[in-house]
Protein backbone atom coordinates (compact mmCIF):
# COMPACT_ATOMS: atom_id res chain seq x y z
CA UNK A 1 0.00 0.00 0.00
CA UNK A 2 1.58 3.45 -0.93
CA UNK A 3 1.43 6.13 1.81
CA UNK A 4 0.45 9.33 1.16
CA UNK A 5 3.71 10.95 1.37
CA UNK A 6 4.23 8.83 -1.76
CA UNK A 7 0.69 9.67 -3.50
CA UNK A 8 1.87 13.66 -2.64
CA UNK A 9 5.00 13.47 -4.18
CA UNK A 10 3.61 11.65 -7.08
CA UNK A 11 1.15 14.48 -7.87
CA UNK A 12 3.51 17.35 -7.15
CA UNK A 13 6.20 15.52 -9.60
CA UNK A 14 3.54 15.80 -12.39
CA UNK A 15 2.06 12.33 -12.00
CA UNK A 16 -1.98 14.07 -12.23
CA UNK A 17 -3.46 11.17 -12.63
CA UNK A 18 -2.53 10.02 -8.76
CA UNK A 19 -5.06 12.83 -7.80
CA UNK A 20 -7.74 10.25 -8.08
CA UNK A 21 -6.06 7.65 -5.50
CA UNK A 22 -6.64 10.93 -2.78
CA UNK A 23 -10.12 11.21 -4.14
CA UNK A 24 -10.72 7.49 -3.13
CA UNK A 25 -8.93 7.47 -0.34
CA UNK A 26 -10.85 10.57 1.28
CA UNK A 27 -13.92 10.52 -0.77
CA UNK A 28 -15.71 8.87 1.65
CA UNK A 29 -14.46 11.41 4.26
CA UNK A 30 -15.25 14.25 2.91
CA UNK A 31 -18.70 13.81 1.44
CA UNK A 32 -19.45 12.98 5.72
CA UNK A 33 -18.19 16.62 6.40
CA UNK A 34 -19.88 17.95 3.74
CA UNK A 35 -23.12 16.67 4.94
CA UNK A 36 -22.74 16.48 8.59
CA UNK A 37 -22.48 20.56 8.51
CA UNK A 38 -24.83 21.13 5.37
CA UNK A 39 -27.06 18.04 5.92
CA UNK A 40 -28.70 16.71 2.44
CA UNK A 41 -28.05 20.25 0.97
CA UNK A 42 -28.86 19.89 -3.15
CA UNK A 43 -25.09 21.00 -3.75
CA UNK A 44 -23.56 18.82 -1.87
CA UNK A 45 -22.09 16.80 -4.61
CA UNK A 46 -20.43 20.59 -6.09
CA UNK A 47 -19.33 21.05 -2.67
CA UNK A 48 -17.59 18.06 -2.16
CA UNK A 49 -15.78 18.33 -5.77
CA UNK A 50 -15.20 21.64 -4.92
CA UNK A 51 -13.53 20.85 -2.02
CA UNK A 52 -11.29 18.39 -3.63
CA UNK A 53 -10.14 21.17 -6.40
CA UNK A 54 -9.00 22.93 -3.12
CA UNK A 55 -6.60 20.20 -2.27
CA UNK A 56 -5.43 19.79 -5.31
CA UNK A 57 -4.51 23.28 -5.77
CA UNK A 58 -3.17 23.84 -2.17
CA UNK A 59 -1.26 20.35 -2.51
CA UNK A 60 2.03 21.58 -2.58
CA UNK A 61 1.46 23.64 0.66
CA UNK A 62 0.52 20.25 2.65
CA UNK A 63 3.55 19.76 4.91
CA UNK A 64 2.89 16.56 6.44
CA UNK A 65 3.10 18.11 9.94
CA UNK A 66 -0.52 16.48 10.39
CA UNK A 67 -1.76 13.36 9.00
CA UNK A 68 -3.48 13.93 5.23
CA UNK A 69 -6.72 13.36 6.34
CA UNK A 70 -6.93 15.65 8.94
CA UNK A 71 -5.91 18.42 6.68
CA UNK A 72 -8.46 17.69 3.89
CA UNK A 73 -11.33 17.20 6.53
CA UNK A 74 -10.12 21.25 7.69
CA UNK A 75 -10.01 22.42 3.84
CA UNK A 76 -13.71 20.75 3.86
CA UNK A 77 -14.85 22.24 7.45
CA UNK A 78 -13.26 25.87 5.82
CA UNK A 79 -14.97 25.49 2.66
CA UNK A 80 -18.36 24.27 3.88
CA UNK A 81 -18.11 27.33 6.88
CA UNK A 82 -17.58 29.80 3.97
CA UNK A 83 -20.10 28.56 2.09
CA UNK A 84 -22.81 28.68 5.09
CA UNK A 85 -21.71 32.37 5.13
CA UNK A 86 -22.26 33.69 1.64
CA UNK A 87 -25.79 32.05 1.81
CA UNK A 88 -26.81 33.07 5.08
CA UNK A 89 -27.32 29.52 5.96
CA UNK A 90 -27.76 28.41 9.73
CA UNK A 91 -24.09 28.30 11.25
CA UNK A 92 -23.98 28.09 15.20
CA UNK A 93 -20.33 29.51 14.83
CA UNK A 94 -18.78 26.37 15.48
CA UNK A 95 -18.33 23.06 13.96
CA UNK A 96 -20.74 23.06 12.88
CA UNK A 97 -30.12 2.27 0.24
CA UNK A 98 -32.01 0.78 0.16
CA UNK A 99 -33.05 -1.39 3.14
CA UNK A 100 -33.05 -4.64 1.84
CA UNK A 101 -29.64 -4.33 0.35
CA UNK A 102 -27.39 -7.60 1.69
CA UNK A 103 -30.43 -9.30 3.14
CA UNK A 104 -30.75 -13.05 2.03
CA UNK A 105 -34.06 -13.90 0.42
CA UNK A 106 -35.33 -16.49 2.61
CA UNK A 107 -34.06 -18.22 5.98
CA UNK A 108 -34.36 -17.42 10.13
CA UNK A 109 -32.15 -14.28 9.89
CA UNK A 110 -34.44 -12.01 7.70
CA UNK A 111 -36.06 -10.43 10.49
CA UNK A 112 -32.97 -9.84 12.33
CA UNK A 113 -31.49 -8.44 9.58
CA UNK A 114 -34.17 -6.36 8.83
CA UNK A 115 -33.87 -5.02 13.11
CA UNK A 116 -30.41 -4.19 12.46
CA UNK A 117 -31.42 -2.43 9.17
CA UNK A 118 -34.46 -0.62 10.80
CA UNK A 119 -31.76 0.18 14.09
CA UNK A 120 -28.79 1.84 11.64
CA UNK A 121 -31.34 3.92 9.96
CA UNK A 122 -32.65 5.37 13.34
CA UNK A 123 -29.18 6.11 14.45
CA UNK A 124 -28.49 7.36 11.46
CA UNK A 125 -31.58 10.00 11.27
CA UNK A 126 -30.74 11.08 15.21
CA UNK A 127 -27.42 12.08 14.15
CA UNK A 128 -28.38 13.68 10.83
CA UNK A 129 -30.87 15.73 13.79
CA UNK A 130 -27.87 16.48 15.78
CA UNK A 131 -26.97 20.37 15.86
CA UNK A 132 -23.74 20.57 12.94
CA UNK A 133 -21.14 20.95 15.64
CA UNK A 134 -22.24 17.71 17.41
CA UNK A 135 -22.95 16.01 14.42
CA UNK A 136 -19.81 16.65 12.20
CA UNK A 137 -17.83 15.67 15.92
CA UNK A 138 -20.04 12.30 16.22
CA UNK A 139 -18.99 11.87 12.18
CA UNK A 140 -15.58 12.31 12.30
CA UNK A 141 -14.98 10.04 15.83
CA UNK A 142 -17.31 7.21 15.31
CA UNK A 143 -17.64 7.35 10.93
CA UNK A 144 -14.07 8.54 9.76
CA UNK A 145 -12.53 7.01 13.45
CA UNK A 146 -10.86 10.63 14.01
CA UNK A 147 -8.80 10.41 17.34
CA UNK A 148 -9.98 13.26 19.98
CA UNK A 149 -6.62 15.04 18.60
CA UNK A 150 -6.80 14.97 15.07
CA UNK A 151 -10.35 16.28 15.49
CA UNK A 152 -9.09 18.97 17.92
CA UNK A 153 -6.42 19.82 15.25
CA UNK A 154 -8.94 19.46 12.37
CA UNK A 155 -11.62 22.07 13.78
CA UNK A 156 -9.22 24.23 15.70
CA UNK A 157 -11.25 23.29 18.70
CA UNK A 158 -9.66 22.69 22.50
CA UNK A 159 -9.05 19.12 23.34
CA UNK A 160 -11.38 19.80 26.27
CA UNK A 161 -14.11 20.74 24.23
CA UNK A 162 -13.82 17.73 21.21
CA UNK A 163 -14.22 15.81 24.14
CA UNK A 164 -17.35 17.71 25.82
CA UNK A 165 -19.24 17.30 22.52
CA UNK A 166 -18.58 13.81 21.86
CA UNK A 167 -19.79 13.44 25.38
CA UNK A 168 -22.80 15.88 25.20
CA UNK A 169 -23.32 14.30 21.38
CA UNK A 170 -24.16 10.43 22.61
CA UNK A 171 -26.18 11.46 25.96
CA UNK A 172 -28.54 12.92 23.13
CA UNK A 173 -28.34 10.32 21.19
CA UNK A 174 -28.83 8.04 23.81
CA UNK A 175 -31.68 10.10 25.34
CA UNK A 176 -33.70 10.11 21.82
CA UNK A 177 -32.80 6.12 21.13
CA UNK A 178 -34.59 5.44 24.03
CA UNK A 179 -37.52 7.58 23.76
CA UNK A 180 -37.71 5.99 20.41
CA UNK A 181 -37.35 2.49 22.26
CA UNK A 182 -40.10 3.31 24.47
CA UNK A 183 -42.45 4.45 21.98
CA UNK A 184 -42.24 1.53 19.90
CA UNK A 185 -43.07 -0.52 23.36
CA UNK A 186 -46.13 1.43 23.59
CA UNK A 187 -46.81 0.68 20.02
CA UNK A 188 -46.53 -3.18 20.70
Amino acid sequence: MVNDREIVQRILSGETKAFREIIDNYGRLVNHMVYSMLGDSPEREDICQEVFLKVYKNLSGFRHEAKLSSWIARIAVNHCRDFMVSRKLNYDGEVGEDILAGIPDDGPDIEEALDKSRRAMLIRKEIDSLPPSYRTIITLYHLDEFSYEEISRTLKMPLGTVKNYIFRAREILRQRLLACRSQEELLS
